[in-house]
């Protein structure tokens, strides 16, 4: 199972939007930089996510799972453009924020402190379970 990162404007789809689409899950749309769409090409189903609240939160907020394998995003006719469809797994008891993912020396080389602007992005198994312990 390979672990990703999610990025949303949560005044645009917030993790609370996520957990209501239940278990039928929603369409990562809208994705239009070509890395962020190849990360996408690779997920395969079941594999684990973090939901990331950007803008003003910049915390992970919860766990997803891809529940359906690149297809066309829906948002447009150019098929250049796919994505995955990830439903909520579960909400982190704390919200892991930027400034402590930053400031931990063991997530100094993770994609998300190097390349932050990026929407869709690999997060390597020993970030996952630094991540996780500190939501939890």
């Amino acid at each position: 199972m390979n672990h990703w990162l999610f990025k949303s404007e949560p005044s645009t789809w917030s993790w609370a939007d996520q957990v209501a689409k239940g278990d039928v899950g929603e369409e990562w749309d809208g994705v239009r930089n070509y890395q962020a769409r190849n990360f996408m090409r690779e997920m395969k189903i079941g594999d684990r996510g973090f939901f990331y609240h950007s803008q003003k939160e910049k915390a992970v907020v919860g766990i997803v799972e891809v529940i359906a394998e690149a297809h066309p995003d829906s948002t447009t006719d150019d098929d250049r453009w796919e994505c995955v469809d990830i439903k909520a797994i579960s909400p982190f008891e704390k919200p892991v924020t930027l400034e402590m993912i930053k400031s931990d020396p063991r997530l100094a080389e993770m994609v998300l402190v190097k390349s932050s602007r990026l929407s869709v992005q690999p997060v390597t198994s020993a970030e996952w379970e630094i991540i996780c312990a500190l939501g939890m």
